[in-house]
């Protein structure tokens, strides 16, 4: 247990020593994507679409942060470390590979909050936006256990996109934009209908997202489902996808000392 936790601590600091050291790249992660807020916030208001979808919009923009982190800094992680020469370290290091992941998804998630902190405030400033919390309790529960799911996703895909070799960029690429559209980060997911809703609630974010929006604009009445549902439901997905995560990593270190490759395709 000691080395576990020594473990998440070592993958963390580099991320949270990364954020002291290169200033700039928290001013460029915070700039340019409230750019793109601003333009579906402007379409919005040209539309004269309800003052909601302006709050939508920014919470939205603040929560792409995380995907993205999950996607480009977890996904990809044992793929790219594969690339630079560095993943049988990893995999010859006397500890957990969940360890290892851990680490890096807390480290990632420090620096993404800061970065999603400030797209809200910053948005919301800009735009005079207004929240007003329902229930804290319930907002904290939503947020860990959207995060607990994502990054067991991320971890999930780690494996993955291992798995598949040189895939692994094109995947990314491939999830980037659908999972923009299906969450709906700049519009209520209720809009696509019950039946895609559903399917999109596959992605932890959609349900965490829209549960969030209930709690924070009450008076918006764009929710798919009911808070407690979408926390129950986030909840179960936490379990899950840690776990299949958890046999995942398994099935790659076994493949490795049974065959000697890390790929499903020998690439």
């Amino acid at each position: 247990m000691i080395l576990f936790l020594r473990t998440v601590l070592g993958r963390a600091y580099p991320r949270l020593i990364g954020i002291q050291r290169e200033k700039s790249w928290l001013i460029f992660g915070v700039f340019l994507p409230l750019l793109g807020v601003s333009a579906y916030v402007f379409i919005y208001k040209a539309l004269k679409s309800p003052p909601e979808f302006v709050g939508f919009v920014i919470l939205g923009g603040a929560m792409t942060a995380y995907w993205l982190n999950v996607l480009w800094s977890m996904a990809t992680q044992f793929y790219w470390e594969k690339e630079t020469g560095n993943l049988q370290l990893y995999l010859m290091a006397p500890t957990s590979r969940m360890a290892i992941l851990m680490g890096m998804a807390f480290g990632g998630l420090v620096s993404t909050s800061i970065r999603a902190a400030a797209i809200l405030i910053v948005g919301s400033l800009i735009f005079s936006v207004h929240f007003t919390v329902v229930s804290w309790w319930q907002l904290i529960l939503v947020f860990l256990f959207t995060m607990v799911a994502l990054y067991g996703l991320g971890m999930l895909f780690s494996s993955l996109f291992l798995l598949f070799g040189r895939e692994a960029w094109h995947l990314s690429s491939l999830l980037q934009e659908p999972i923009y559209f299906l969450s709906g980060f700049y519009f209520p997911i209720k809009s696509l209908g019950y039946w895609v809703s559903i399917g999109a609630s596959i992605v932890p974010i959609t349900l965490g997202l829209d549960a969030m929006r209930q709690l924070v604009m009450p008076s918006a009445k764009w929710g798919f489902l009911s808070v407690d549902e979408e926390l129950g439901i986030l909840l179960v997905m936490s379990i899950v996808f840690v776990f299949v995560a958890h046999r995942a990593l398994l099935y790659m270190e076994n493949l490795a000392r049974r065959e000697g490759r890390l790929t499903i395709r020998g690439q």
